[in-house]
């Protein structure tokens, strides 16, 4: 027999590991001292706890581990479990990759330009947004303050704020040939009302987002370093951007937090 302390430096195993896959069955001592609680393992149990290893560098969870190893899982099943994580690997790669020629980059820019960027810039996914909406077109930039703020107030008089409905203020813009398509909200789980209209904006698989603060005098500035870092990591933009206003309060807007967000697609 061997101590808990032997079979774990065979298998260059901890002893809190062997505890725990112990505690999930996967690996159960061959004996437990009835008064110490000590445990130990027969040498043949070696060739499990190596198995056990195995399965678990290439990436399996314990259930999928316990199924391999103790229902005869058949050679196509296993075929089936290896090429899934085979796909999850090549995930986790291209993040990594991403990740790299995103650390490299700053270096460039901090190495050789002495410069930083004043926004961080993080790419995830968007959920899909039911809004109490109203829609509107402009034709130039300007005019977008004069229709986004009346729009919100309009909404949330009718909403009213009952039950934390005005907390999430959303507005989307699709730039255009004629100008700029609004859609300005809140997200909203009630029914429809004379005075705006319900708007289903789509999940997005990915978005470039970036925090803005402070005034929507400088959000420009904002956005221009959003699609800088879109082109510089190889995205392409894909459809109608959108700004949550996470805070939007004060009149002068100093502390204003607006996360910026711009749908894209991986090359």
């Amino acid at each position: 027999m061997l101590s808990i302390g032997a079979f774990a430096q065979i298998g260059q195993v901890t002893h809190r590991m062997l505890r725990h896959w112990d505690t999930a069955g996967l690996l159960v001592p061959a004996h437990v001292d009835e008064f110490s609680g000590y445990r130990s393992y027969d040498p043949s149990q070696l060739a499990r706890l190596h198995r056990i290893v195995a399965l678990r560098q290439l990436g399996f969870g314990l259930d999928d581990i316990s199924m391999i190893l103790d229902q005869g899982v058949d050679a196509a099943r296993i075929d089936a479990l290896l090429r899934v994580r085979r796909a999850e690997v090549e995930e986790e790669h291209r993040i990594a990759a991403e990740r790299l020629v995103d650390v490299e980059r700053r270096l460039h820019l901090i190495e050789k330009e002495n410069h930083m960027s004043q926004i961080e810039i993080i790419d995830k996914p968007l959920p899909a947004v039911r809004l109490a909406a109203r829609r509107a077109v402009v034709a130039t930039q300007p005019e977008i303050a004069g229709v986004v703020g009346p729009a919100f107030d309009a909404i949330a008089e009718i909403v009213g704020d009952q039950r934390g409905a005005l907390e999430t203020p959303i507005a989307q813009y699709d730039h255009g040939e004629d100008g700029v398509s609004i859609t300005i909200g809140y997200a909203y789980s009630g029914p429809a009302r004379d005075g705006f209209e319900i708007v289903e904006l789509p999940a997005e698989d990915a978005a470039v987002c970036g925090i803005h603060l402070g005034s929507m005098e400088g959000i420009a500035g904002s956005w221009q370093a959003i699609h800088a870092e879109i082109l510089a990591r190889g995205f392409v933009p894909s459809g109608p951007c959108r700004e949550l206003y996470v805070r939007a309060e004060s009149d002068d807007q100093a502390d204003w937090v607006t996360e910026l967000q711009q749908p894209v697609t991986r090359p």
